[in-house]
């Protein structure tokens, strides 16, 4: 028996939504289309899903919206894709910050989503298993932080995928190159845009610890700094 991946496609344009069916078709996935916002957040409310590929302008709801009730409300974690005509770097950077894991800009080849639905699922499946670092650990499959002693704090979108790709990194530090493609694999970005994110994760991780736990090597990339070690 076909262990299949269940997937929820929001998404309100019909002839797209028929022609992701027909792409994915019901062998290795099984799939339910939602229209419209409500339809997602009662499919979401009562039913379990491997990933959500959902829109973002969507009629009522943005797809923004449902997704930081998703996190936020629900306390659902999901994997979420971001599939829209709106690619620039702050609409991604929101998308990223209401707690999306991927960002897809229409049009796109549908073998590439398909890719991305895979790798999230497999992602979503591996959660039980946890990165060390020192007293830190990361889960992937829950998105969850702790640190020996203290309590947990949970990641979403862009700065899951930071921390993640540091701990793997440790106790070597990650190169800007390494963390852009790692971060947006369609294209790179320049260190300023990065640079910003590391600085968003570090405030999050001292508000939780009382440290930032990430140490700038100027010109070359970022090191996971556990308690004990040198930091910034």
């Amino acid at each position: 028996m076909i262990d299949r991946t269940r997937v929820l496609i929001v998404e309100d344009n019909p002839e797209l939504a028929e022609n992701l069916f027909e792409f994915l078709g019901e062998v290795e996935y099984e799939l339910d289309h939602a229209q419209g916002g409500m339809a997602a957040l009662h499919f979401l409310d009562t039913q379990a899903y491997d990933v959500i590929v959902l829109d973002v302008m969507l009629a009522g709801i943005s797809g923004f919206d449902i997704c930081r009730r998703l996190r936020s409300d629900m306390k659902n974690r999901t994997p979420v894709i971001f599939m829209t005509a709106r690619g620039s770097i702050e609409d991604k950077e929101e998308g990223y910050a209401v707690g999306g894991d991927d960002y897809l800009v229409k049009p796109f080849p549908l073998r590439e989503l398909a890719l991305r639905i895979n790798a999230l699922s497999r992602r979503r499946r591996n959660g039980d298993t946890v990165l060390k670092a020192g007293p830190l650990s990361f889960s992937p499959g829950t998105l969850e932080v702790r640190l020996q002693g203290q309590a947990k704090i949970e990641l979403s979108g862009l700065a899951a995928h930071l921390f993640e790709a540091l701990v793997r990194g440790y106790p070597e530090f990650v190169s800007y190159a390494s963390l852009s493609a790692k971060l947006w694999p369609e294209r790179g970005v320049d260190t300023n845009t990065l640079r910003t994110h590391v600085y968003l994760l570090r405030r999050q991780l001292q508000e939780a610890y009382g440290m930032s736990l990430i140490r700038t090597l100027h010109g070359r990339g970022y090191l996971l700094t556990p308690p004990g070690e040198r930091g910034d």
